[in-house]
């Protein structure tokens, strides 16, 4: 169909380039139906000889063989299951139709192209920055959870080879002996990151994998098993092909990261009890406990996973725990870290050393310990799920990244989604300000940063992830806008963005209680920048690509709320 007069060149453009169709689904726990559609093939040959080459530029030599041999067997041949989209680099947007894009749009794709990692000649993944001008420390490593906004365009643009390859590594690096100092680390522990060192001797490629041991704090990543799990399930979606998701490796690896999630232990909570640094903020900020960022990827990953878990004996057993799990979390992450102006009233008017089942005041959170912030802070109407639920401790901390995946995951009601909206919407100078978006707000400062933060010269106020402005949140708040039926939000952010960014070189972060200064330590041209606007750009140009990380609200985990919520108001 001709293009109209009226439509911009980039519309023309991004239409030619639309995305596959995806809808949102709505998970039934007991029928599992949505599920993209088994391929059944034969398989004879190791991976360890074939993996991804079909995928392969020329003749590849064989893979090098696990550090732990005992796990590091693969019986299937990945020849056999087909790519669903088979495309040279010479068909990337920027060499095809990007011609007519805007600027920006184009310089973003190009940058991303000169960011991908490869690997004996598959493309395998994106770097951190690719900034030459500061020293590379670990900014040249392929970063789990950053390859995430960047899989999400490639996939946009009908590349997803890229996102298998990406996918398969990782699965293959979990295998791994991981052990630091001579402490052995679980088996479904995913790496935080890998790169690539080439021997340009003997012309090969070899993999190195960081599982936490060189990490800040020596933290190993708990939401890197999430983010794999999340991606193989967007993957799926798109594609609409189950073979990768069924592959008994991918099975397993499955299992193995909801393994070390849902074993039994001293626990009261049905939350997971983590380490401060184990997440995108990956330095001491006071997040130990139980962090909302990991809390809304947990929910999400279990739901994933029982969309792509087989129903054999391994499978159901997964399925079953998954399910109650499901339900004991969403009843207390609604419950418990939803805060709005009615709660704030209850929580302030708290008693304090309540005891037996019939306690109001379930975790004696002390009155006292409210910050003076949040009452002005919290506005009539609107909410949010708070930074961290723990005994005597309540962190009122705002937090994107956590809020952002509730509403996507539907850990949020619909309710409760859009008072999260109206709440950004109500405080649009704090939360976006010059440059979307902070990734947790307010700033700690003075007295509170030198014990929360051990003083920490990267963790001042309003910088890095102490009240820092991240661009990269694009693409989370865009998905969560068109979700939630508000996309002019997401065009006012995406305009900021665009007004500075790329004059800016792609900064990593922003400081400034508006955001409105390149960050100190910012490294530039950093790839999730770049790959954040993006896919924030095409979601809001097509807004079905959203269905790849969206899923539906579940009615049967709706609990039965008591306390008032700020959509009554």
């Amino acid at each position: 169909m001709p293009t109209s007069a009226m439509e911009s060149p980039q519309s023309n453009v991004l239409r030619k380039l639309k995305p596959l169709n995806v809808k949102n689904e709505e998970y039934d726990f007991s029928k599992l139906e949505d599920r993209p559609r088994a391929v059944h093939m034969e398989r004879h040959k190791s991976c360890d000889e074939n993996a991804l080459h079909d995928l392969a530029v020329g003749s590849m030599s064989s893979l090098p063989s696990f550090k732990n041999p005992a796990n590091s067997r693969f019986h299937d041949n990945l020849e056999s299951i087909p790519s669903p989209d088979k495309r040279s680099l010479l068909n990337t947007p920027k060499a095809s139709n990007f011609s007519e894009a805007s600027p920006m749009v184009v310089e973003g794709w190009e940058a991303l192209q000169r960011s991908l990692v490869y690997f004996r000649g598959l493309r395998v993944g994106t770097i951190a920055a690719l900034d030459h001008s500061e020293e590379a420390l670990n900014y040249n490593q392929v970063f789990v959870r950053d390859f995430f906004p960047s899989a999400l365009a490639f996939m946009m643009m009908k590349e997803p080879e890229i996102v298998k390859n990406f996918l398969l590594k990782t699965l293959r690096l979990q295998s791994w002996e991981k052990q630091i100092d001579r402490f052995k680390l679980g088996q479904g522990v995913m790496p935080a990151s890998f790169k690539v060192l080439h021997d340009p001797v003997r012309n090969y490629d070899t993999l190195i994998a960081d599982f936490g041991e060189s990490a800040i704090g020596r933290v190993a990543p708990v939401d890197s098993g999430f983010w794999w799990i999340i991606l193989l399930r967007a993957y799926s979606k798109h594609t609409g092909d189950s073979s990768l998701a069924d592959m008994p490796e991918c099975q397993k690896g499955m299992r193995l990261i909801l393994a070390l999630c849902l074993s039994e232990g001293f626990d009261t909570f049905p939350t997971l009890l983590c380490a401060d640094g184990c997440c995108m903020i990956d330095r001491r900020m006071g997040i130990y406990g139980y962090p909302i960022e990991i809390q809304a990827l947990f929910f999400m990953a279990l739901r994933c996973a029982l969309a792509l878990l087989k129903q054999d004996d391994e499978g159901k057993e997964f399925v079953e725990r998954i399910t109650k799990r499901l339900h004991a979390l969403s009843y207390h992450l609604r419950s418990y870290f939803w805060l709005d102006f009615k709660q704030l009233n209850d929580i302030y008017r708290y008693k304090t050393e309540e005891y037996s089942h019939t306690a109001v005041n379930k975790f004696n959170v002390m009155p006292d310990s409210l910050p003076d912030w949040v009452f002005d802070f919290m506005p009539t109407r609107g909410g949010y799920f708070i930074g961290n639920v723990s005994p005597a401790r309540m962190d009122f901390r705002w937090f994107c990244l956590g809020n952002c995946i509730a509403i996507l995951s539907s850990l949020a009601t619909t309710e409760q989604s859009a008072a999260i909206m109206d709440l950004i919407e109500e405080r649009w100078e704090e939360l976006v300000g010059e440059m979307p978006m902070k990734v947790c707000y307010p700033a700690i400062e003075s007295h509170e940063w030198r014990i929360v933060t051990g003083c920490d010269p990267k963790n001042t106020r309003w910088s890095y992830h102490n009240g820092g402005s991240w661009p990269v949140l694009l693409w989370l708040l865009t998905a969560a806008c068109i979700k939630t039926g508000r996309p002019q939000i997401a065009r006012r952010a995406i305009e900021l963005a665009e007004s500075r960014l790329a004059k800016d070189n792609w900064p990593e972060y922003y400081d400034g209680k508006l955001g409105r200064y390149i960050g100190k330590q910012a490294r530039k041209f950093q790839t999730w920048s770049i790959a954040g606007y993006l896919v924030a750009k095409m979601m809001l140009e097509d807004p079905s690509c959203v269905g790849m990380i969206s899923l539906e609200e579940d009615k049967q985990m709706r609990p039965p709320l008591k306390r008032s919520s700020s959509w009554s108001c």
